[in-house]
């Protein structure tokens, strides 16, 4: 079963997936080595950013890692890594901004951003749990726990194609933040933009591998018809 061809659909997903984890390493690393000319660090952004929004009630956190950076709308807090908390860099300024649109998003009840926050129960089931009660139904040729582990696993496709436009947004609010605030200079914004961009990639190959791999289940499931 493990060498079932159907595997094979999930090749183009698993090297744009590998790609992209090599690209956003890479740019990262590139442009974390590039400081700003303004020189202020990526926290001191996000909190000017975030009062600038009226959004002053909006923690911010350091927590360990690199590019785990994230913002919480449970908390309302926004999570800066180490590498980026104290960081001046053009990188840092991308990514941070970013994290500020989505906490834009968030203030302002963007409507794929809620769906996607709404989601988030029902796809941690499906990624979690759909795939074993899948092949279980298969080991054991039972039809109905097949079609449950699709139907649980298509809730997290769903998941990860709405966080499409919600990333893309999130990415768009920052550049235009950056950029009416005179954060970054023509040159930097470029480069800025080359950080998201890469960032960006690792959500479509997030998407193609889950698109793919439900088409997997559906042609194993066929089989069994």
């Amino acid at each position: 079963m493990f060498y079932d061809p159907t595997f094979l659909l999930l090749i183009p997903a698993i090297i744009l997936a590998v790609y992209a984890q090599i690209r956003v390493q890479t740019t990262y690393a590139k442009f974390s080595q590039v400081r700003t000319a303004k020189g202020m660090s990526a926290s001191s952004i996000a909190r000017e950013l975030l009062d600038n929004a009226d959004l002053r009630g909006i923690e911010i956190e350091l927590i360990p890692g690199n590019l785990t950076d994230h913002y919480d709308p449970r908390s309302k807090k926004l999570r800066l890594s180490e590498g980026v908390y104290n960081s001046a860099s053009v990188a840092a300024m991308g990514i941070v901004a970013h994290e500020v649109g989505h906490a834009l998003q968030d203030s302002k009840a963007y409507a794929p951003l809620a769906i996607r926050n709404g989601l988030v129960p029902v796809a941690n089931f499906g990624s979690q749990l759909a795939i074993p009660l899948f092949f279980l139904g298969l080991i054991f040729s039972w039809p109905r726990l097949m079609d449950i582990g699709i139907i649980a696993f298509s809730l997290a496709v769903v998941f990860t194609v709405i966080t499409l436009p919600v990333e893309y947004n999130a990415s768009s609010r920052a550049m235009a933040i950056l950029k009416s605030g005179n954060y970054l200079n023509t040159e930097e914004l470029d480069l800025a933009k080359k950080v998201l961009n890469a960032a960006s990639l690792t959500y479509v190959a997030a998407t193609a591998m889950a698109i793919l791999q439900l088409l997997r289940l559906l042609a194993l499931r066929s089989r069994r018809d």
